[in-house]
């Protein structure tokens, strides 16, 4: 189970982090029924068609943010966290950007040039003081939005060998004291070079975990998600798995998500996801459910949810619970590629009710707090009982 505390029905309060963009005055959107929902690195000319995907934030400008770029998504209606470059401090009165940025991945090895030879090749990462320093001077400019840092897979994958040298794991508890919006990327099925990475999309709720917990909570959680094939020409993740990494993330503590859709193989396609007619389709559900639930996962996260007994030892059942409008919501994942039977078990339910298994068409007997259910390899389930 996700988290397991002894202080029945405690509730994370105020200081919850899937709560902090509220205090943001020029930041992201404070309505409660507002989930961030990104698409990474995208031409604003293709705002409206990601609009009509779900998607309601940009992150990050090709080369920009220009007076163009900005122009053109103001028109579409929508938000950007981008560089606080001088074209983006010259539109710091405009509502559409609502949070800045760093470069990308500064925990990465980064390209270097010999002043030699003139041959490229990769050095260290940025030192994680430099991101601490820009952090301030970015927070100094403009303290009425967030900074976005946004590191690599390094944060869930440790046998990544891509950070180059002198890089160690104890650099991300400095790493992430230079954002108020701390994100990562992984992308298990197309991004471990490896042909079992199916296998391994527990890696996102890990870095999820890792997240917050360096954070000590005091910060705002995203994370990157694969929607495309990236570089991998034999492999590209199914609704299936998309669908199970969300909910991964978001049951770890998530609280906004970045789709990485670009392709560079066989092919390269900036905005691959809108060619792709499955996946955006289930994207496309995917996003109107994650919205229909904005208010549901904006609610302060109930600590103490059920202990979860799965039939599969090797197959944990993580669960994230929610109470709203008079109803209990249990978000569960199966968080393995493979099949188990889980048994829920909980005070907090009422003796006797129903759980309606959400966009499922089914529901579930309720007795003394105890239900069933089956879970599919890397199956989510979103439950709903009435009353306490």
């Amino acid at each position: 189970m996700f988290l397991s505390f002894v202080f029945a029905g405690l509730l994370i309060g105020q200081d919850d982090p899937g709560r902090q963009a509220r205090r943001w005055e020029n930041g992201p959107p404070s309505d409660p029924a507002y989930f961030p929902i990104a698409v990474w690195l995208q031409d604003p000319k293709n705002a409206h068609r990601f609009r009509e995907a779900g998607i309601n934030l940009y992150v990050g400008l090709w080369k920009g943010p220009t007076d163009a770029q900005l122009n053109a998504l103001r028109e579409a209606g929508m938000a950007v966290i981008c560089s606080q470059n001088a074209a983006g401090l010259a539109h710091k009165d405009d509502k559409t950007i609502v949070g800045w940025m760093h470069g990308d991945e500064p925990d990465n090895a980064q390209s270097i040039t010999d002043p030699q030879t003139g041959k490229r090749g990769y050095g260290p990462p940025v030192p994680p003081p430099r991101i601490v320093a820009d952090y301030e001077r970015l927070r100094a400019t403009d303290p009425t939005r967030p900074v976005l840092l946004n590191l690599g897979q390094g944060v869930a994958n440790d046998q990544w060998k891509g950070r180059g040298p002198g890089a160690k794991q104890d650099d991300y508890l400095t790493y992430v004291q230079g954002g108020d919006i701390i994100s990562f990327d992984v992308y298990p099925v197309a991004g471990l070079d490896r042909p079992d990475g199916g296998e391994f999309l527990w890696y996102v709720p890990k870095g999820v975990d890792r997240l917050v917990r360096w954070t000590e909570g005091k910060r705002t959680v995203w994370n990157c998600i694969e929607a495309s094939r990236v570089s991998n020409e034999k492999a590209k993740v199914s609704p299936h798995q998309l669908r199970a990494e969300v909910w991964m993330a978001i049951i770890h503590g998530s609280t906004g998500l970045i789709y990485f859709v670009h392709q560079f193989k066989p092919t390269f396609k900036e905005a691959s996801l809108l060619d792709d007619p499955e996946l955006l389709a289930a994207v496309t559900t995917l996003n109107k459910q994650i919205t229909e639930l904005a208010p549901i996962l904006n609610a302060p996260t109930v600590l103490d949810g059920p202990t979860v007994k799965s039939s599969a030892k090797d197959v944990p059942v993580d669960t994230m619970v929610k109470r709203h409008a008079g109803a209990t919501y249990i978000f569960a994942a199966g968080m393995r590629n493979a099949p188990t039977d889980a048994e829920f078990v909980w005070k907090g339910l009422p003796a006797q009710a129903q759980a309606e298994v959400l966009g499922e068409g089914r529901s579930i007997d309720v007795r003394d707090g105890v239900f069933h259910d089956r879970f599919g390899p890397h199956d989510v389930h979103i439950y709903k009982v009435l009353g306490r």
